[in-house]
């Protein structure tokens, strides 16, 4: 779009070029001239450029050769297969010059890659294609019969179209007695025909005479007009008005408005009466290019078109001034039209490069030319854009500029520039012209994908659905099209011992990441992984973040009792002297859960007993203590059922039974056989013998009790169908699992087996071996109430 303002920009880069030819040849500019005949028909060979601009064969095609006239007119072409330059159009050279001679029509030649300019002319040579042509179809003359041969009678001249030879060369008349008729070459160039009087008139004899003027040309053969003379002889009138001057000059501004004075002419007439009288008129008229008319009384002229300094400079008018009998006297006037700013300047865009791409510097973007149909002042121009763009204006040859990046471009910066370009002539007002272009840039893949966070973190809770959408990984590209389009994928593993392509799988569209099969937080509580995301640009660039998967647990496992196990064939007993106050330690019950956090808490409760009352359970430590003091009247044996709880949702459980037997004491306990209901006490010498090996066989491992713990963890022990067993469970108690702090889990210094066996045989009594602790000699039952990490096991047969 462009338009015209008066407003000068302050912050503007200005570059100043002054159009004119005299400074380009000085700069060595040379120029190649053509010529060719008006009205020659179109597409007419006109030259070789490849030849005459000594370049290279398919040169031209392949910088994408342009003609470029003044005015953005197309006159010439380039041949599509040879790319000689053809004539494009007719050629009128009366409608390209009118009467200038010669008709040269300059033109540049741009070549682009690299960019480069080559002067040219194309010179439009006359045909005589134009007669000479009279104003008028016929003059009217009168002319005193006093008048002395010799007077010559100034005519109207004919107009020839043509230029040069073709031109208006001479007049002649028709044959007569009285007159011939001179061609007279006036100061602007033009001829004028002369009638001259050769023999006197007499009225009496021919009042009226009539002849043929006739104008030719010079051309081959000559064309030619004519135009019929009436003469009317008149009685005598011996004075002719005569104007004050022969020649006037006037100066007129081309803006003047209609009617503006441009000139007063005055003539007198020295004859009295109607003689005297003096009228004027415009001698020449041409009604369709004569802007000037003149008062008939006054002798004022005044406008009656506007003027255009740009179409005519001057004006030359014949002014005729006649009396009342007739007789007629003439001046000339120069009429010059002043230049005024009253033309914009105009902008002629020759190449256009967008989208431009990025990242390249000094790209030419724009070819254009300017120009302003004013002169001198008016007509030099600046050239300037915006201060804040990354482009340069560069002036080439006459008046050409390049548009040019400063730079390097970033896209992502800035992917479209609205270019204003402002040309300002010098004129009073200034004008101005605006072109407003749009340059794109084009993308360059130079920026890589770019996470959203440069780790995730992700939570799925076990036993999970396969194919779950467990969270999503983001990652943008600053660049567009292809180049910003990301593609997701799982990189190789940080650990090689993870089977990550069965665990989760990646959208390489979306990012979305899915759990491929159920996940066991027993097994696997957490997993790493990188995730990397590729542009589809040439070259691909890329990036990755790390993703981390934490995997909640559920409540799916109940609690496992440790100890003491359950043996249907041989349950394992509990003793218990009767001597043993309340708050005496029976036994600790041991469980884990496989779960974590609160779905790995336990809590224990007395479910059942043979005595309620008798016995409690502790809910955090699962500690079986006796809730009172023992007596002579309860039962000897007790089988109680302690029920161990987790704190999920919704809770699990596992129940243990404990067998418990009391006993008189330590040394000379009866105890009857399971089987039985009652049984008499036997001898307590074994009992005692027992007793003395298991504290020496104690005290002797005490060196070895690492050893012992993983004999104990490894044995494997099978005895006889009839005797009864219990054992350690197999295999190591996870660190974890050894609680110092009462929370329900085994402690090192309770492991140990209590087991009683039925039969006839002697009752058995047999200590085993603590872990990491020395077994203290027998003491008294304070001091076994008193340390309750102190722990016994009975076999009895």
């Amino acid at each position: 779009m462009e338009m015209v303002q008066t407003k000068v920009h302050h912050k503007k880069r200005q570059v100043v070029i002054f159009i004119i030819l005299i400074l380009l040849w000085e700069a060595g500019s040379e120029s190649i001239q053509y010529s060719i005949l008006e009205e020659t028909e179109s597409g007419t060979f006109v030259a070789n450029l490849t030849k005459d601009l000594g370049l290279r064969m398919g040169e031209l095609a392949a910088r994408a050769a342009r003609v470029v006239f003044k005015g953005n007119r197309q006159y010439l072409q380039f041949d599509p297969e040879t790319y000689d330059l053809l004539l494009n159009e007719k050629l009128d050279r009366e409608e390209l010059c009118g009467s200038t001679e010669p008709c040269v029509l300059p033109f540049q030649v741009l070549l682009e890659n690299p960019l480069q300019f080559f002067q040219a002319a194309l010179l439009i040579r006359d045909i005589n294609d134009h007669a000479p042509e009279f104003p008028a179809r016929e003059m009217l003359l009168k002319i005193s019969e006093i008048t002395m041969p010799g007077k010559v009678f100034p005519l109207k001249m004919a107009q020839d179209l043509d230029a040069g030879s073709n031109s208006l060369q001479s007049y002649k008349i028709s044959s007569n007695p009285h007159f011939h008729v001179l061609t007279r070459n006036r100061k602007d160039g033009r001829k004028s025909p002369e009638l001259v009087l050769d023999k006197a008139l007499d009225r009496e004899e021919q009042p009226e005479l009539r002849l043929i003027l006739t104008a030719l040309d010079g051309g081959s053969p000559p064309r030619s007009g004519t135009t019929k003379i009436q003469i009317v002889v008149l009685d005598s009138n011996d004075n002719t008005p005569e104007f004050a001057q022969e020649f006037y000059e006037a100066q007129v501004p081309e803006n003047s408005s209609l009617g503006s004075l441009v000139l007063t002419v005055s003539a007198r007439d020295l004859d009295a009466g109607s003689f005297g009288e003096v009228s004027y008129a415009l001698f020449q008229v041409d009604d369709v290019n004569q802007p000037f008319e003149i008062n008939a009384n006054t002798g004022e002229i005044r406008l009656r078109k506007t003027l255009d300094f740009e179409e005519f400079q001057s004006y030359q008018v014949d002014v005729e001034a006649t009396d009342g009998g007739g007789l007629s006297g003439k001046c000339s006037l120069v009429i010059k039209v002043l230049d005024v700013n009253d033309n914009a300047p105009e902008l002629t865009m020759s190449s256009l490069t967008s989208p431009i791409p990025e990242n390249l510097p000094e790209i030419i973007v724009a070819v254009f030319s300017v120009s302003d149909a004013d002169s001198g002042h008016n007509q030099q121009i600046t050239c300037s854009i915006d201060d804040n763009l990354p482009f340069l204006l560069r002036p080439s040859v006459e008046n050409f500029y390049t548009l040019v990046t400063e730079g390097a471009l970033d896209r992502e910066s800035s992917a479209e520039y609205n270019i204003t370009i402002t040309v300002t002539d010098m004129g009073t007002p200034r004008l101005k012209t605006e072109h407003n272009i749009t340059v794109l840039v084009a993308d360059v893949n130079d920026n890589a994908p770019a996470f959203t966070q440069t780790s995730y973190t992700l939570t799925v809770r076990e036993n999970n659905s396969p194919a779950l959408h467990i969270g999503s990984v983001r990652a943008t590209d600053r660049d567009a099209g292809a180049n910003a389009q990301v593609t997701y994928s799982l990189l190789p593993p940080l650990d090689p011992h993870v089977p990550l392509a069965s665990l989760v799988s990646i959208n390489p569209d979306n990012g979305h990441l899915f759990a491929l099969r159920s996940l066991d937080y027993e097994a696997l509580r957490a997993f790493e992984f990188r995730v990397g995301a590729a542009d589809r640009g040439s070259p691909a660039l890329s990036s990755q973040a790390l993703v981390r998967v934490l995997v909640a647990d559920d409540n799916d496992n109940a609690p496992f009792v440790l100890y003491p196990l359950q043996n249907a064939s041989a349950p394992c007993t509990e003793l218990v002297p009767r001597a043993a106050e309340a708050g005496y330690l029976v036994t600790k019950v041991v469980a884990v859960d496989g779960d974590s956090g609160q779905n790995a808490w336990l809590s224990y409760q007395l479910l059942k007993a043979t005595e309620p009352g008798l016995f409690g359970v502790w809910a955090h430590n699962g500690e079986v203590r006796t809730a009172r003091l023992l007596s002579e009247r309860d039962a000897a044996k007790h089988r109680l059922v302690v029920l161990v709880k987790d704190n999920g949702k919704p809770p699990l459980s596992a129940s243990v039974t404990l067998h418990v037997l009391l006993v008189d004491g330590f040394s000379q306990p009866y105890l009857p056989a399971p089987e039985a209901e009652a049984a008499d006490a036997a001898p307590a010498a074994p009992l005692t013998v027992y007793l003395v090996v298991s504290l020496a066989s104690v005290s002797s491992l005490f060196l070895f009790s690492v050893l012992v713990f993983v004999a104990v963890r490894l044995c494997r022990r099978s005895r006889a169908a009839s005797v009864g067993r219990c054992s350690v469970p197999e295999g190591p108690f996870p660190g974890h699992l050894v609680d110092v702090s009462g929370t329900g889990t085994l402690s090192q210094s309770y492991q140990y087996e209590v087991c009683l066996t039925g039969g006839p045989g002697a009752s058995e009594f047999k200590f085993l071996k603590p872990i990491h602790r020395n077994f203290p000699p027998q003491g008294t039952r304070r001091e076994m109430e008193e340390n309750p990490t102190f722990r016994s096991s009975f076999l009895f047969s």
